[in-house]
């Protein structure tokens, strides 16, 4: 059987090309805890650890699984692609996600200044605001396609306006976050890897100058706060790292909340009942939440290097291995989630799950994820109650090594 026809009954490595591998890996992913918790692929030229505790147990030993080079990951480049990206095909090699500490903990101290409760809650606000404006757009149309009328926009443009981003850019820098990710993350073939490469150097260059421009005429935006540590001492930032902070919060805003979001609402419709129960109770949103980004997540998990040989469950992985930390696998870890296939709301330990990273490396804007898909929900249950998937509906996941997101989801409603 070839990896196109294969199942994830009958798979016997992963494969980024095949739908099953985004749509529904968790038969496969069972089988690997079960019977090969350290797994090396082939496909991916890389281990990978799918048992919730080995997971959370790499997270936090930074010391062997090393986080340096950790989001350069494309091993399917061209030579001509490589030439034309420059020293940035390592882009992200000065992004906190992508350092160990000491670095870490300096860039992540800068980062957090951005993100307190009070900020948070302030762009909730925002946040909510554009929820209610996109909304307004669509609900007369009886229709939508969720993902690109609905999910994407109020989080890009929230995206947008926190970090700095004039308005008459925001569609620009939109389109070149896609291409970034279809580079690095999704296989291509030559020509298109050329034509996103180009994308991908003219998004740097326009962060850079953002960056510059910031610096000599501060606003009251993440980009001025940012540009005022370069330079600044021991605990200041350089350039280059405020460069890739900033680019790396853009594709964060621009695709890991919209599809966590799409992904729920995928599911929430699926399972009608479950939709009822928060329509009729907007309190249970906040678990609703967590259960989905557990049994759904819109991220994989996080690659590591081994800094040095590590054993588990009797194979040894040996340093300078890439290393697949499964956190989308964790979350379906039978010894902590009982039932793991089953959509409960009311789950006591569903927020236990990994998709934001855990140890030094938890996502530093969690909060404000959590926070904006909750805000989403209230939104669309108060003004969207009978909304549902639309006749005939196909949804489609896009191929991807790291990201569960739908291309699209057709949806339709009775409610404005």
């Amino acid at each position: 059987m070839t990896a196109q026809n294969a199942t994830p009954e009958t798979a016997t490595d992963f494969d980024v090309t095949a739908a099953w591998h985004v749509a529904d890996p968790y038969p496969f992913l069972r089988r690997l805890r079960r019977e090969r918790p350290v797994f090396w692929s082939d496909h991916l030229s890389m281990h990978v650890l799918t048992r919730y505790d080995d997971v959370r147990a790499a997270y936090r030993d930074h010391a062997a699984f090393s986080s340096v080079g950790s989001l350069t990951i494309s091993r399917t480049l061209t030579d001509e692609v490589k030439e034309i990206l420059g020293d940035h095909r390592s882009f992200l090699d000065d992004f906190a996600a992508n350092v160990d500490p000491p670095k870490h903990t300096r860039m992540r101290r800068a980062i957090s200044r951005a993100f307190t409760p009070r900020a948070v809650a302030r762009l909730g606000d925002a946040f909510r605001a554009e929820v209610d404006g996109v909304l307004d757009g669509v609900v007369p149309k009886g229709k939508a396609d969720f993902v690109s009328e609905i999910a994407h926009l109020p989080s890009a443009r929230l995206a947008a306006v926190f970090i700095g981003v004039p308005p008459e850019d925001e569609d620009r820098v939109k389109h070149w976050v896609l291409s970034w990710f279809q580079l690095f993350l999704s296989p291509q073939p030559p020509d298109r890897q050329c034509e996103l490469a180009r994308d991908f150097l003219k998004y740097l260059d326009y962060v850079d100058r953002l960056v510059t421009e910031r610096r000599a005429e501060p606003r009251d935006d993440f980009v001025s706060l940012m540009a005022e540590l370069i330079d600044t001492g021991p605990d200041g930032l350089s350039h280059r790292e405020v460069v890739e902070t900033i680019s790396a919060l853009l594709l964060g805003g621009n695709d890991t909340v919209p599809n966590g979001l799409s992904n729920a609402v995928h599911r929430l419709l699926r399972e009608r009942a479950v939709w009822e129960e928060i329509v009729a109770d907007p309190a249970l949103i906040p678990g609703m939440v967590e259960e989905s980004l557990r049994i759904d997540g819109a991220s994989l998990g996080s690659f590591r290097t081994t800094t040095r040989d590590v054993t588990l469950h009797g194979v040894t992985i040996p340093a300078g291995v890439q290393v697949l930390l499964h956190a989308d696998s964790a979350g379906h870890d039978e010894t902590v989630f009982p039932d793991p296939e089953r959509f409960d709301i009311r789950r006591p330990n569903a927020r236990e799950h990994m998709v934001f990273g855990y140890g030094v490396h938890h996502c530093v804007g969690a909060a404000l994820s959590r926070l904006k898909m909750q805000i989403a929900f209230e939104r669309l249950v108060a003004r969207l109650p009978g909304l549902r998937l639309a006749d005939g509906a196909r949804p489609e996941y896009r191929r991807s090594m790291v990201g569960r997101g739908l291309t699209a989801l057709p949806v339709t409603w009775r409610d404005g």
